[in-house]
This record gives C-alpha cells, sequence and structure tokens, in this order.
C-alpha cells in the first residue's frame, strides 16, 4: 500500500509532466536547443543559487555530500569497467556504457523527485541541489573524456565547463549564505521566480528530449546498464553512507539521488562526439521509464533505512 502511495505522489506527477513535454514535442517538434540552454543557462543557476542562498545549511554537510559524491562514482567507474572488461566492449561502447552509469538525471529528474519526497524542505533541496551541480562538472569533464576525445575535444570539454553558470551560482550561493549577505528585494524577488519555474520546465524539457528517443531491446548493453544504474547504483550508495556513517535526511536524501536513471547529458555527449549515439540514446529512454518502478522502491527503502 506504501509503495502504491510512493508511486501515485512522487512519481506520477514528474511522469505527467514528463508526458506532457513529450506530447508537446510530438505536435509542435519544440526547439531542443534552445529548451536545452534556458535550462543550463538560465534556470538552473537561478535554482541552485536562491536554494543555497536561502537554506540552512553548513560547510560540514557541503563537504559530507562532496566526499559521499566523489566515493560513490569512483565505485561505480571501478564496477563499469570491470563489467566492460570482462564483456570485452569496444572502446567506443565502454565509453558510453561508462557515462549512462556514472552520470544520472540528478537535475530536471532528481530535483522534481527531491521536492516532492521531502515537500519542499529547504535542506533536503540543497543537498540535491549540490548532487546535481557536481553531476554538471563531472557531465562536461570526465563525460567527454570518457569517450576518448582527444585535441580540440578535451579543449572544448574544458572550455564548456568554464561556461557553466551553476558552478558560479553555487560559488555565489554558498559565499552569499556563509557571509549572511542580504539580497535587496529588487534582486531576490527575480531569482525567485527563476528557481520557482525551474522544476516545471525542467520535466517539460526531459520529456521533449525523450520523445525523439527509440528503443532496440536487442542490445544486452543496455539491460547491463539498466541493472548497474537504477539496481545496483542505489544499493552500493546504501552501502557507502551506512560505512561513512550518515543518518537522517542527509543519508535518505543522497540514497534517492543515487537512484535516479541515466542523464540525457550522456546522450548529447554520445550524439555530439558520433560515439555509439544509438546506444546512448536508448539506455537513457529504457532507464527513465524503467524508473518509474526502480525509483518507486528506493524511496520506499529510504522510509525503511532512514
Amino acid at each position: 500500500m506504501e509503495l502504491l502511495f510512493i508511486f501515485l505522489n512522487i512519481i506520477v506527477p514528474v511522469f505527467i509532466l514528463i508526458g506532457i513535454g513529450a506530447w508537446l514535442h510530438k505536435l509542435f517538434v519544440l526547439d531542443l536547443y534552445t529548451l536545452a540552454k534556458l535550462n543550463i543557462y538560465f534556470l538552473s543557476p537561478g535554482f541552485v543559487l536562491i536554494n543555497l542562498y536561502e537554506s540552512d545549511f553548513s560547510l560540514y554537510m557541503l563537504w559530507s555530500v562532496f566526499g559521499f559524491f566523489s566515493l560513490f562514482i569512483v565505485c561505480l567507474y571501478i564496477l563499469v569497467k570491470l563489467i566492460a572488461k570482462i564483456g570485452k566492449y569496444s572502446k567506443s561502447v565502454e565509453g558510453v556504457f561508462i557515462n549512462s552509469v556514472i552520470l544520472y538525471n540528478s537535475g530536471n529528474y532528481g530535483i522534481p523527485v527531491n521536492d516532492l519526497v521531502f515537500k519542499q524542505d529547504s535542506l533536503a533541496a540543497t543537498i540535491q541541489v549540490i548532487v546535481m551541480t557536481f553531476q554538471n562538472v563531472l557531465s562536461y569533464s570526465f563525460g567527454i573524456f570518457s569517450l576518448k576525445a582527444v585535441g580540440e575535444g578535451k579543449l572544448r570539454a574544458f572550455i564548456g565547463l568554464l561556461r557553466m553558470p551553476a558552478i558560479y551560482a553555487m560559488s555565489i550561493g554558498i559565499l552569499l549564505n556563509m557571509l549572511n549577505i542580504q539580497l535587496p528585494i529588487f534582486l531576490l524577488k527575480p531569482g525567485e521566480y527563476i528557481g520557482n519555474a525551474m522544476i516545471g520546465i525542467a520535466l517539460l524539457t526531459l520529456g521533449a528530449q525523450v520523445a525523439q528517443l527509440s528503443f532496440n531491446p536487442r542490445l544486452l548493453t543496455v539491460y547491463v546498464s539498466l541493472l548497474v544504474r537504477l539496481a545496483l547504483g542505489p544499493a552500493i550508495a546504501g552501502i557507502l553512507l551506512s560505512s561513512m556513517g550518515y543518518q537522517g535526511l542527509l543519508a535518505q536524501a543522497l540514497f534517492i539521488s543515487s537512484a535516479m536513471p541515466s542523464s540525457v547529458n550522456s546522450a548529447i555527449i554520445a550524439q555530439e562526439y558520433r560515439n555509439e549515439p544509438e546506444l546512448a540514446a536508448q539506455i537513457v529512454l529504457a532507464s527513465t521509464v524503467l524508473s518509474m518502478l526502480t525509483v518507486t522502491v528506493t524511496i520506499y527503502f529510504s522510509y525503511l533505512m532512514y
């Protein structure tokens, strides 16, 4: 009964908006490039800055999130490298496979789920915002390097990383919070309006992006990626959180965050660098759809564990 409650009240609202985004894209062929830029350069930075500015958090919590995130990514990387070696994946398939597991959708999927689970708790939102920012940094650094992009590719990755406003928004938000600087209303209100628009537009964008993908069920790599990302990922996170002594809201938020499906960024990067784009797209689509069930179960276990 509790699983049904979680599914109906947390997962279904998310997928209703994703479905609307997919439907609108089929109807009007939305400009995905513009939507992506709006999310990256307008909505995400505003959401990050305002949440960090208004939240009551400590540097200890920031370092706790960073410590867990770093160990979690390292553990996932070791696991997927081992699987790729056993499976004798080609270098191109290996790069996409690694990205599909390590780069997960902590932004336009993770933020709404966090918002619904924790009922707009500012501290929980801050934890997810920090994870999202770290994931963005990872996407445009390691995410590109893992595809073996050379020369101009690495330079473009570095330049793209420096151009990511979420990094600067995170730094400014933390600085304003730590120094207890009060923003004037004429700056605070626009920031709040931008932050409030984030969830709806992010889910609509995700729906539009997923709508253009197609799935081929014959690829074994897709199923292996789903297993690691959606099942083994949360299991590894739970073990790490327990061994690191994390408890309460911090542990619960990080545990749920670890269960998010593969990031659309992994498919976008694969497309841009012409590295198994079909495989990357199929993994993103399949993991997003299957996450309706797996994220529901993860949230249920988070209530039992924390």
